[in-house]
């Protein structure tokens, strides 16, 4: 008598900060077929036997139907994967997955930046905490000025274009405290000043160097525009900035509104940055950390990407 086993599959999809983010076998009982193989009456039993087994095979059919179906959402999920090599399309990206923990980011694609003065900043790849894969990046630096430290892409952002569209993912260990703070951070050549995102009065904002204007305005009013993000969890924040004068910022993916810059003043979000005209020239991307106080510095970042398109954050 023969004996069908019909498989049985698992599926399991994956998704990825960045990876998206039985019944039991069934056989027959050959205790009864060898006693009626043994009787010789029981031939007739058998005939009906074998033609369950024709219906059986009719079913193993449909099964293997539906493992073609299951390969095909495996591909669909691996093509939306913007980590690593899937996203080649963009100017620039890293994950860090390539890099040695507790070495430097690599030389071929970061370069290792103090502006002005070194002090005890450092910046090295970790595998304690990573947003998504094994790997990330982590910033140490004790408060004071030159115990900032920063990583820049050494593709040139200028050919880029008109339009500079940014996003990256930040862990902080501590919430953001009153003191200014950078830690993204960009070379502005029409004032030869710098353009920084960080954080003061316990917010996410922006300032521009060369007037140490502020967006939002650090009023009640304007704080509350803002948004703060959490500790010890992953936060994703984009960006966009043109050289018109218009800047927009995303975090995990809603827009914020004391965080816009659309050229029109708005009262306590943006009438202080626009009593000056602003056309930025955006010649680098800095990540990192920078203290105007005594602020001490321990963050994480990753999924690092730039683009003259919008990026997104990760499914």
């Amino acid at each position: 008598m023969r004996i069908l086993w019909i498989p049985l599959v698992a599926l399991s999809l994956a998704c990825t900060s960045r990876v998206k983010y039985d019944a039991p076998d069934s056989g027959t009982d050959l205790s009864e077929d060898t006693a009626m193989d043994t009787d010789p009456e029981a031939d007739t039993d058998t005939d009906t036997d074998t033609d369950t087994d024709t219906d059986t095979d009719t079913d193993t059919d449909t099964d293997t139907d539906t493992d073609t179906d299951t390969d095909t959402d495996t591909d669909t999920d691996t093509d939306t994967d913007v980590s690593g090599d899937d996203c080649s399309d963009l100017w620039f990206c890293d994950d860090f997955e390539t890099d040695t923990v507790g070495a430097t980011p690599s030389s071929e694609r970061w370069t290792i930046e103090s502006p002005d003065c070194s002090g005890d900043g450092v910046i090295t790849v970790t595998d304690e905490h990573a947003h998504s894969g094994t790997r990330a990046i982590a910033v140490s630096g004790s408060g004071g000025y030159c115990n900032h430290i920063f990583i820049a892409p050494t593709a040139d952002i200028a050919t880029l274009g008109e339009v500079v569209y940014g996003r990256f993912y930040i862990r902080l260990d501590e919430p953001l405290e009153m003191g200014h703070v950078t830690f993204l951070s960009f070379h502005d050549a029409s004032d030869d000043r710098d353009l920084r995102m960080g954080g003061q009065s316990e917010i996410l904002m922006w300032n521009r160097e060369i007037d140490d204007a502020t967006l939002p305005e650090l009023s009640p009013t304007g704080i509350a525009y803002s948004t703060a993000p959490e500790a010890e969890a992953w936060t994703c924040i984009e960006f966009e900035v043109d050289s018109m004068g218009t800047l927009q910022t995303w975090v995990d993916e809603s827009l914020v509104e004391g965080l816009i810059i659309d050229g029109d003043p708005t009262g306590d979000i943006d009438s202080q940055w626009l009593r000056s005209a602003w056309t930025p020239d955006l010649t680098d991307a800095r990540f990192g950390w920078e203290s105007y106080g005594g602020g001490s510095a321990a963050i994480l970042f990753d999924d690092i990407a730039l683009s003259s398109e919008p990026i997104g954050c990760m499914p």
